[in-house]
């Protein structure tokens, strides 16, 4: 399948979301993730979505859903809007799917089961950035997160070559730290807060604080990453 546009622009948002919750995976705008969809639920999520806007949000759902998986057990109020990128059908009829995140999104109200699958009401939420915020303190704060980055990647062949080849595109510090939050591996519940929080400056702090009280031998993402199942 060729690859498609990437751009998003929030007039191509319905304000209904299709939801694929997962366990322990808190995805982020700005990152791309891998997923390998095969329950009949989520199949047709993927192609409802690929033949409308070609947009799914991956949610997360709340503790106890062990209990009522196959149901609708309860989802975190924020999600990550994500647009298909690629997607792939296999001899066996699943899909390989590529994710680009696009936008946090706050669930508002789940919809009755007209669908196998999930719909949820939604808001789009913005990156929120002080106006009074002098830009040599925004800067200064966006090197101590990539210094902090830096000591908390493991040593990984041409890592940090990788990460000075994306820093040199002018990227901000919104993409940064959800980028950084999205890789390194963080608690469940760091990553939920980082997800929630749409001042960026409040964002960068608590993702400074999450790292520095990270466990010293705890693992990043692997990139590309690997295929997450459902």
């Amino acid at each position: 399948m060729a690859d498609e546009p990437l751009s998003f622009s929030p007039d191509q948002f319905s304000g209904l979301a299709r939801v694929f919750p997962l366990p322990n995976l808190v995805m982020f705008p700005h990152v791309m993730q891998a997923l390998h969809i095969f329950e009949p639920r989520y199949k047709a999520m993927l192609e409802e979505a690929i033949e409308d806007d070609r947009l799914i949000a991956l949610g997360v759902l709340a503790p106890g859903w062990e209990q009522h998986y196959d149901g609708r057990p309860t989802l975190r109020s924020t999600a990550c809007l994500c647009r298909v990128a690629t997607h792939q059908r296999t001899p066996e009829g699943t899909y390989n799917v590529l994710l680009l995140g696009v936008r946090r999104l706050r669930l508002v109200r789940e919809l009755p089961p007209k669908k196998i699958f999930r719909v949820v009401e939604a808001e789009l939420v913005d990156d929120q950035f002080p106006d009074d915020v002098p830009t040599e303190a925004a800067a200064a704060l966006q090197q101590r997160l990539l210094a902090a980055f830096k000591r908390a990647m493991p040593k990984i062949p041409d890592a940090y070559e990788q990460l000075d080849q994306l820093l040199g595109t002018q990227i901000t510090l919104g993409m940064l730290a959800d980028i950084v939050a999205y890789t390194l591996d963080l608690d469940l519940e760091w990553k939920m807060r980082l997800l929630a929080e749409s001042d960026v400056l409040k964002r960068t702090e608590l993702l400074l604080e999450a790292i520095a009280t990270r466990p010293a031998a705890a693992p990043a993402r692997r990139f590309p990453p690997e295929f997450s199942v459902n």
